[in-house]
C-alpha cells in the first residue's frame, strides 16, 4: 500500500480528490460519497484548510469567453542567479499579472512562465514592458501554444485513491 502524504488517510485524500474536480459540493453530499456522516466529515475538512492541505477555492473560467486565449510559454534567462537576484525576480514576477505560472527550472534557462494574454499584440506588450524589465533578465524565449490539449491538469491525491496512477 502507497504511503500517504502528511499523515492522511484514505478520508481524508478522498475528500482532496473530489473537491479537486468538484469545489463546490455541499458537505452534506461530500460525506455521502466518501462514506462518512456530515459531522465528521466537517471537521476533517476544517482540518485540512487549518493545516493549509486546502488553501482555497476558486472558479475555473472560459480563458476563450473572456477573450484571454493567447498562451506564450517563456524561458527566461537571468544575468545573475544568486538567492539574492532570484529573489527579486521572483518577488516581481509576482506583480505580473498576466503571468499564470513560474517556475525555477534545472536546465539551460531559469524560469518558464505561462502567460495569458488576450492575443498576440498584447502578449508582445507584457514582453516589452513587464517580463523584460524584471529584475536580472538578460533574454527571454517564447513558445506560442496553438491549442490547450489538457490545461486543468489536476491530479488524483495519491496512488489507489480514485480515478489516477
Amino acid at each position: 500500500m502507497a504511503e500517504t502524504p502528511a499523515g492522511l488517510d484514505r478520508f481524508d485524500l478522498k475528500i482532496l480528490d473530489i473537491l479537486t474536480v468538484e469545489g463546490r459540493i455541499s458537505v452534506t453530499e461530500l460525506a455521502r460519497r466518501i462514506g462518512l456522516s456530515k459531522s465528521p466529515t466537517q471537521a476533517r475538512l476544517k482540518r485540512l484548510e487549518d493545516h493549509g492541505i486546502i488553501r482555497g477555492y476558486r472558479a475555473l473560467y472560459d480563458p476563450i469567453r473572456l477573450r484571454r486565449d493567447h498562451v506564450a510559454f517563456v524561458e527566461v534567462k537571468l544575468s545573475d542567479t544568486r538567492e539574492r537576484a532570484l529573489a527579486a525576480f521572483n518577488s516581481a514576477v509576482m506583480l505580473v499579472p498576466e503571468v499564470e505560472q513560474c517556475h525555477l527550472i534545472a536546465g539551460a534557462f531559469d524560469y518558464l512562465l505561462k502567460v495569458r494574454t488576450a492575443g498576440m499584440t498584447g502578449y508582445r506588450a507584457v514582453l516589452a514592458e513587464k517580463i523584460s524589465t524584471l529584475p536580472h533578465v538578460a533574454s527571454t524565449s517564447t513558445y506560442v501554444a496553438m491549442q490547450a490539449v489538457k490545461e486543468e491538469g489536476l491530479s488524483p491525491v495519491a496512488p489507489g485513491t480514485g480515478g489516477g496512477a
